[in-house]
């Protein structure tokens, strides 16, 4: 085409297939509904092709759409990937860095590590993407990402910093009503907290998981932060990270010599990084912060 669309055509598109609407996409983006109304008109047309079909239900994608949408979202990243690195054009640590963690990791673990570092660096803007979907970094979806297994890709810089084991955990107080079962066989007397659907992370550690199977949970999530939230509840028995639990003297360990999950733990990000101070020092930062949750 000899006038290709512009990033904020592309942009728009993606905003309305994300939510749905073209109120709610304007609302995200901070543009005028017309305005974003005339931003997927120019796309189809300069595209030749339907993109939505309208309703009083809302944008409803096409089939075009769906097939364009994994496009935009590299264009997406990559533009935001080039204002990450713009905005860092100094030897300073400064500037924004995206960086990538599972639910819990991200919840739980990082607050104190990134609060440290958010006071001695004021200038330095983490956008943290909150995923247990392993983040490309080579499409630079993320600058830096916290990853529960070794990355492959050759040009990644990697630090392992160590196992965060899985264990077993009740409250006390679930405990005390309901005993502390001896085998792994009697937890099926027991409320189990669990998965509710397969996802890659659990069929990665189902043969950890031995006779735990879905159905023999009383309550089922997807979410990991969810589950926590009952185990402290006192719902019942659930997974949580070890040193979690040891954070909360509430938390009982339960059968810890038959039930132990150990998962190998990275810090890593794209070699052409390596020079960024904005990167090093967020890459230092997790790496000391989470070694030291590990060890503590």
């Amino acid at each position: 085409m000899d006038n290709s669309p512009n990033w904020d055509l592309y942009r728009s598109f993606l905003a309305v297939l994300d939510a749905g609407s073209l109120s709610a996409a304007a609302r995200e983006l901070g543009l005028a509904q017309p305005t974003l109304g005339r931003h997927i008109d120019t796309l189809e047309a300069a595209l030749g092709i339907a993109l939505f079909v309208r309703s009083r239900h809302g944008y409803l994608p096409t089939e075009h759409a769906q097939q364009l949408r994994p496009y935009a979202a590299a264009l997406g990243a990559t533009a935001n990937a080039l204002l990450r690195a713009a905005s860092s054009q100094t030897g300073e640590a400064r500037g924004t860095v995206r960086v990538t963690a599972s639910e819990v990791v991200a919840c739980e673990v990082l607050p104190p590590i990134l609060s440290a570092l958010h006071e001695r660096y004021p200038g330095l803007h983490v956008e943290l993407d909150v995923s247990n979907r392993a983040q490309d970094l080579l499409r630079r979806e993320a600058d830096i990402a916290v990853r529960m297994l070794r990355p492959s890709q050759e040009a990644l810089i990697a630090r392992r910093v160590g196992d965060i084991e899985l264990g077993l955990h009740a409250h006390r107080d679930y405990l005390a009503r309901r005993g502390t079962p001896a085998t792994l066989a009697e937890l099926r007397a027991h409320a189990l907290i669990g998965y509710d659907h397969e996802n890659a992370f659990i069929r990665s550690i189902k043969h950890h998981l031995g006779d735990l199977k879905r159905d023999m949970f009383a309550l089922r999530s997807d979410s990991d932060p969810a589950l926590l939230a009952f185990i402290r509840a006192g719902f019942g028995i659930g997974i949580c990270q070890a040193g979690l639990a040891a954070r909360d003297p509430r938390l009982v360990r339960v059968l810890p010599d038959s039930f132990s999950i150990k998962l190998d733990t990275w810090i890593a990000m794209h070699e052409d990084l390596r020079e960024s101070k904005r990167c090093a020092v967020v890459f230092t930062a997790l790496v000391d912060g989470i070694s030291s949750y590990i060890e503590g």
